[in-house]
């Protein structure tokens, strides 16, 4: 991302390195999964996407420097923030040793671009060391094998496991790899640029090593590991240890991205794929009834849906209610559950969409081939 371009994402989508083992029948499964299901979009929406469009020169405005001020606010002593916070309305007014900076839903990675840009159209080092407070508790945060909690400082309890749920990790991920990418982001230091491509190389090979293996099969991820075994780890009471096919596509997504992937790179993708693949739901649509509830119902002309959650051993898709009990049907679960978390999506069409695009790529086919 250029300060002088138009886009003001933070997650400028240019991933250019790769990183690693083999190809099997990828010819083969192109065909499968483009004929797995018709192209759908898959959208994200980033917390601070309003923001996304925004010239340069927007961030030297009075509304942008408001709303950047109120951003410093909440920026904890360690250089985090806050989540599902509105920075934008007013700033903070609290004890700061009171924020409790995290990962989660959006925080830190993605205010952090926001100032950086407010950086860049200002030329006021405030928020320049803003960014780099904000980078130094990243790498604090990161552990040595090189994931990432859902927050930090750690507190025990299950936000110390390494976190792909709500794309966490992945975040994180993509923000280092925007610092080590983007000259602009020089200010912060040639050392501080080196630690960030180093973070990101040692959260690819941790992304890598953390696919879960059923008997001699690479499947998908967890939404949460542990963070020294790295096996799969529950963390609500009804998020069971499990294969995600919410995260689990995330991930691949980001992976998809990344330019000049090894042969490790492709395989992951590859048994990903295929996992989603296997994974799918045919014949049943997810309804809201007239009364709120939400219900599978039978269709054979629907399009395939997927499981938030599969048993690793036997695929079987999983619910479960505040109790921890694990089901096997939606229906099974109190109506509150049923209605107040997403348990089906089309995330595999999504994964099949990309995965038949990322498959033509010359310096993919060149790892598939050679």
């Amino acid at each position: 991302m250029n300060r002088r371009a138009a886009s003001n994402s933070p997650f400028p989508h240019r991933g250019k390195v790769g990183i690693g083992a083999s190809a099997t029948p990828l010819v083969a499964l192109v065909a499968v999964v483009l004929a797995l299901i018709a192209p759908t979009s898959h959208a994200v929406n980033y917390r601070w996407g309003d923001y996304d469009d925004k010239p340069l020169d927007w961030f030297a405005s009075d509304e942008g420097r408001r709303i950047a001020h109120h951003i410093l606010t909440y920026q904890s002593p360690d250089g985090g923030f806050p989540k599902n916070t509105d920075m934008a309305s007013k700033p903070y007014e609290g004890d700061p040793a009171d924020i409790q900076p995290m990962f989660d839903n959006g925080a830190t990675y993605q205010h952090l671009p926001f100032l950086a840009h407010t950086f860049w159209a200002t030329e006021d080092e405030t928020y320049a060391n803003a960014v780099i407070n904000g980078i130094d508790y990243i790498l604090a945060a990161q552990y040595q094998n090189g994931g990432f909690p859902q927050r930090y400082p750690l507190r025990g309890g299950y936000p110390d496991r390494i976190t792909f749920n709500d794309g966490a990790m992945i975040g994180v991920m993509r923000f280092l790899q925007t610092v080590f990418e983007d000259p602009d982001y020089a200010f912060v230091g040639a050392e501080r640029v080196v630690k960030a491509r180093e973070a990101w190389g040692r959260g690819i090979a941790l992304i890598l090593k953390a696919q879960v293996v059923v008997g001699d099969k690479k499947t998908v991820w967890c939404a949460q590991h542990d963070a020294e075994t790295l096996e799969p780890r529950g963390a609500r009471s009804y998020e069971h240890p499990s294969l995600s096919g919410a995260e689990s596509a995330g991930i691949l997504f980001y992976l998809m991205e990344l330019e000049n992937p090894s042969r490790e790179m492709v395989n992951a993708v590859v048994e990903g794929a295929l996992w989603f693949e296997s994974a799918a739901l045919p014949g049943i649509r997810l309804e809201r009834a007239e009364d709120g509830d939400r219900v599978i119902v039978d269709d054979p002309d629907a399009p395939p849906l997927w499981a938030r959650f599969y048993q690793i051993d036997t695929n079987q898709p999983i619910f479960s209610g505040r109790d921890g009990v694990i089901k096997y049907a939606l229906a099974e679960i109190e109506r509150e559950r049923r209605t107040g978390y997403s348990w089906y999506g089309n995330w595999g069409a999504g994964v099949a969409e990309r995965f038949a695009v990322w498959m033509t790529r010359q310096d993919v086919l060149r790892q598939v081939f050679q």
